[in-house]
């Protein structure tokens, strides 16, 4: 049967995969017996120094901390579970794999079974194993002939040492899983998420209630258990981001850390990291390389950067805020917007922006924080609105007018000039398909490139992007609507009251 041109492509592939194990991995035959058994008792009592030396062809380049850290605690807790959320090309499997072979060669565990979200993906990465088993001469040279005399499949072999290794589809049944009369200590999880799975729901709920029922419990209670997954958030919801509410570590680390610096510099430099970033969408970078899996939704496709022109040449300079009702500062309660949006020739900017779950204290701050921030560009003629309509009317008069006049005290200055939206407001999908669609699609609406790394600005891109009728994440975007519509409509609308401290204490 003729090979079709992706399959010739990997072919090729794999056999320069496996010349290069052979290449890699040459040996001293001139070494003594007894110091051949000096040197592999240092490398094992050294795993980075073991890693180097078995692996020279995937230890190109010196570890990062993280790396380092993730092998101490799976080397030092036989029962363990970690969930490694790596961006890419920071060796999540790479490593993984020389974990998992280090802690088989040296016999800490006997039984692995690897998982995938179909047979042939957790077939595809258990090959490599199979493989360096069968040609890595160093392996070989201390550790004896792996390869079995028969019994040595694709997905299911077990080494001449009785050291065995399966793969499992997600949702195959791995009941039965043993060596002999030993049932799995070893499980691996790898890429169980697609982007397919993760539109629905229930199939991710599916997939992981197999994982809990049917996968883990292959067990033997009496024998310490290893499950390692590996793999990214894609999603809001998915395998991934279940497993981690069980697991003893998430380890998430992203290929920028949160000052903009590469986690892993040995290998990817700023420069690298740029130049691959050029030609991505931000919700490919975002997802595959920052954990954030951005849904690109009905609405707006992506975001449109832009430097803004100097805050006090704007015509018109607005601070909105919109508030929510929570105290809580978890992800369960609705998120809090405060943003500077300026107006100049026709295009609306989003200068910055505070959006986060918080407390109301916190929200007040923020009230502040984005009044000194105007304040510091030299603009003296600017508003602070705040969204306020008939069902927050007694949360305004109750909480935050008393908190805004609280933290001005504790400040030591006026409380701030506060302007109330009291419109009658439409859903928020209705108002921002209304008021923000129109002007995005004429090119009037940017974000501050200045702020692209600030992770309120990151969270107000990814609501934006996910904007959809039946979205539950659209504070920011539903903030940033309202502030454009008083610019647009603050020549003629006459529905403001004021907070104005000390000025006037009539109004308090």
């Amino acid at each position: 049967m003729a090979l079709s041109r992706k399959d010739k492509e990997q072919l090729l592939a794999w056999d320069a995969f496996v010349v290069n194990q052979y290449r890699a991995t040459p040996v001293d035959l001139n070494e003594t017996a007894s110091e051949k058994l000096k040197r592999i008792a240092h490398l094992e009592a050294n795993p980075e120094k073991w890693y180097k030396y078995y692996f020279p062809n995937f230890y190109t380049s010196e570890p990062a901390p993280f790396h380092i850290n993730a092998t101490k605690r799976i080397l030092a807790n036989p029962e363990w579970y970690e969930v490694r959320s790596w961006a890419r090309d920071l060796s999540k499997s790479g490593r993984t794999m020389m974990d998992v072979l280090y802690l088989t060669m040296t016999r800490k565990k006997k039984t692995v079974v690897l998982t995938s979200a179909t047979y042939d993906d957790a077939e595809r990465l258990l090959k490599p194993y199979k493989t360096i088993l069968e040609v890595n001469d160093r392996l070989i040279n201390d550790y004896g002939i792996q390869k079995a005399l028969s019994g040595w499949e694709e997905g299911d072999f077990t080494t001449r040492k009785g050291i065995s290794f399966r793969a499992v589809g997600a949702g195959q049944s791995p009941r039965g899983t043993r060596n002999d009369a030993a049932r799995p200590d070893l499980i691996l999880i790898d890429d169980i998420d697609t982007d397919i799975d993760c539109n629905n729901p229930d199939t991710i709920e599916k997939k992981y209630q197999w994982i809990e029922t049917a996968l883990i419990p292959t067990r033997s209670i009496s024998v310490p258990l290893l499950i390692i997954a590996c793999g990214n958030i894609i999603a809001k919801y998915c395998c991934i981001t279940e497993m981690a509410k069980k697991a003893n570590i998430h380890d998430i680390v992203n290929i920028r850390d949160k000052n903009g610096v590469s986690t892993w510099p040995q290998r990817n430099t700023e420069a690298l990291i740029d130049l691959a970033f050029r030609t991505m969408t931000t919700s490919a970078i975002q997802k595959e390389y920052f954990n954030n899996p951005i849904r690109v939704g009905k609405l707006f496709k992506k975001v449109h950067w832009a430097k803004c022109p100097p805050l006090k040449s704007c015509q018109h300079v607005l601070v909105y805020s919109d508030p929510a009702t929570s105290n809580k500062d978890n992800k369960n309660s609705s998120r809090k917007f405060t943003g500077v949006i300026g107006y100049k020739g026709g295009n609306f900017y989003l200068y910055k922006v505070w959006l986060d779950n918080m407390t109301q204290q916190t929200f007040v701050n923020n009230l502040y924080h984005a009044h000194d921030w105007v304040k510091e560009r030299k603009v003296d003629t600017f508003k602070n609105w705040i969204e306020n309509n008939s069902l927050q009317e007694p949360f305004w008069e109750q909480v935050l007018k008393p908190l805004i006049k609280t933290v001005g005290r504790l400040l030591n200055r006026i409380p701030l000039f506060m302007s109330l939206d009291k419109r009658k407001k439409d859903d928020k999908y209705t108002r921002i398909e209304g008021t923000l669609e129109p002007k995005y699609k004429q090119g009037c609406l940017y974000f501050n490139e200045d702020e692209k790394d600030n992770p309120h600005m990151q969270r107000m891109e990814e609501e934006f992007l996910g904007v959809a009728p039946n979205s539950k994440m659209m504070d920011g975007p539903d903030g940033f609507e309202g502030g454009v519509w008083i610019i647009e409509n603050i020549a003629s609308k006459e529905n403001t009251e004021y907070v104005v401290g000390r000025i006037d204490n009539r109004k308090y």
